[in-house]
């Protein structure tokens, strides 16, 4: 049954909601730029919306600036406010923002409170904006829509090892459950079925989820980009080039593909692997070069490090395959790009590749831990030239309909459903108000009671979710320390 967001969308078509025209939103998110799956993701549909009219101002972390609060205005007068954050080690692009006050988010953007928060893959900032939501009055509430596009438990299971993984996954659903459930967060955006059920065990309403891919150049990345030079100088006596892209980190099964290759190679088939991608880093990124061994010596695999634009669209079509590993992936945008430069995938049949990947029509679906079969179907690739071929054809076309355009104005619909159908002002009183209210006669003496009961609500809530993470990180440190201490691979 379509909602009534889709509705909207089925009988405009493309048409942008003239009534979203003019609106600020105040879009937070834990990376921004082109950097990674997510943050393309939302630096989209930041262009589009403000292409469209929309006043967008962005709030992202910065782990470069000394304040804790830096602004710049870009042209246009679009707002992009960095806030202090502190780099995850083995993914620097990451970061944990220091407390900011949502008031202070206001007054550095638009003055006043903006008519609708968007909330790109909730982690630390995205946490603290919900926090200080729910204990605000509900007349002061702005309405929040919520893009689930991070998997944090999934990486807590390859970071941790048993049983520490498993109480992690719980910690991360039970925090986000209780954030995400609240009556601000009016929709949550999901991108696949997995992230759908995840999402169900955290016991979110069904009524707020709804489904969000994502898109694809269809014009930066297309099987004209390939480069005939390039495959020259890769694989100078004709091998098959198979390519794979993602950032450099254990989370992406770096692992399982260097196991992968080096069957290959004992099997003596000809072919050369180009890994694009890379890590701020440097010990993380040389720990994934290093699972290759003598390859990399060998210019069997080569690494670019990272690449975009027209230097990454040549790198994707001038494969002949491409392996993804990843089985954290709540998408995978990799994957569609790859199919819309026309080169088939395999893939491990897990997160979003599995609802992607047409099995034997556009690539092949691996069971996630089965290496041989993984390898075998790479090598049905590798030594059928026509196969690749027709798999390439059928990429293209799956992907050519899956358009940035058609996802912004998807997102744009629902915020426009939301703003048009405010909520209803009904202002419960809890039994403290009710006792405070009682007592105290004077009103401003009132208010700033109030204030006060929600600040030391609202700091408490910060300190146990900050608690629980420095449990987690703490724990994950002692874990290292001791498998260094033992001689193990980290």
């Amino acid at each position: 049954m379509s909602t009534p967001t889709e509705k909207l969308i089925q009988s405009e078509g493309p048409v942008f909601p003239d009534f979203l025209r003019g609106k600020q939103i105040l879009l937070a998110t834990e990376s921004f730029g082109p950097v990674n799956g997510v943050s393309k993701t939302t630096l989209n549909l930041v262009e589009y919306l403000r292409e469209n009219g929309v006043k967008v101002a962005v709030v992202a972390p910065d782990t470069n600036s000394k304040s804790k609060v830096t602004s710049t205005t870009s042209a246009g007068s679009q707002v992009e406010l960095r806030v202090k954050g502190y780099p995850l080690p083995y993914n620097p692009e990451l970061s944990v923002v220091y407390p900011v006050q949502l008031s202070t988010l206001y007054s550095r953007t638009f003055s006043m409170p903006p008519d609708l928060i968007y909330l790109a893959s909730p982690a630390s900032l995205g946490f603290q904006i919900l926090l200080q939501l729910r204990y605000q009055q509900r007349q002061r509430r702005v309405p929040v829509l919520l893009n689930f596009q991070t998997d944090l438990s999934g990486y807590c299971e390859i970071l941790f090892p048993a049983p520490l993984d498993t109480w992690a996954v719980w910690v991360f659903r039970m925090v986000q459950g209780y954030l995400f459930r609240h009556g601000s967060v009016k929709t949550v955006f999901y991108p696949s079925d997995s992230v759908r059920r995840y999402l169900e065990k955290a016991n979110i309403q069904p009524e707020k989820m709804m489904n969000l891919r994502r898109g694809v150049d269809g014009e930066l990345f297309c099987p004209s980009k390939r480069c005939e030079k390039l495959r020259g100088k890769l694989a100078l006596n004709g091998e098959v080039i198979l390519v794979t892209v993602a950032r450099l980190a254990p989370e992406k099964g770096f692992e399982f593909m260097a196991k992968c290759v080096k069957q290959l190679d004992a099997m003596g088939v000809r072919f050369k692997l180009l890994v694009v991608g890379g890590n701020r880093n440097p010990q993380v990124e040389q720990d994934v070069k290093n699972l290759f061994g003598t390859l990399v010596d060998e210019r069997k695999v080569t690494f670019t490090g990272f690449l975009k634009g027209e230097d990454l669209a040549r790198a994707y079509a001038s494969g002949d395959g491409f392996l993804h590993c990843s089985i954290t992936e709540t998408f995978g945008l990799v994957v569609l790009e790859s199919m819309a430069s026309g080169v088939p995938v395999v893939a491990r049949d897990e997160g979003g590749p599995r609802e992607m990947v047409e099995h034997g029509r556009t690539g092949y679906l691996v069971p996630p831990n089965d290496l041989d079969e993984f390898v075998q179907r790479t090598l049905a690739l590798i030594n059928d030239t026509e196969l690749r071929k027709m798999m390439g054809l059928e990429s293209r076309r799956s992907a050519e309909g899956q358009t940035w355009e058609s996802i912004g104005n998807k997102v744009a619909w629902s915020m426009a459903e939301t703003l048009s159908s405010p909520e209803p002002i009904q202002e419960s009183r809890s039994f403290v108000f009710s006792v405070y209210s009682w007592l105290i006669r004077s009103p401003e003496l009132r208010n700033h009671v109030a204030a006060s009961i929600l600040d030391f609500k609202l700091m408490g809530g910060i300190s146990i979710i900050f608690g629980v993470w420095l449990g987690l990180v703490i724990t994950w440190v002692l874990v290292q320390l001791m498998l260094a201490m033992r001689g193990k691979p980290r």
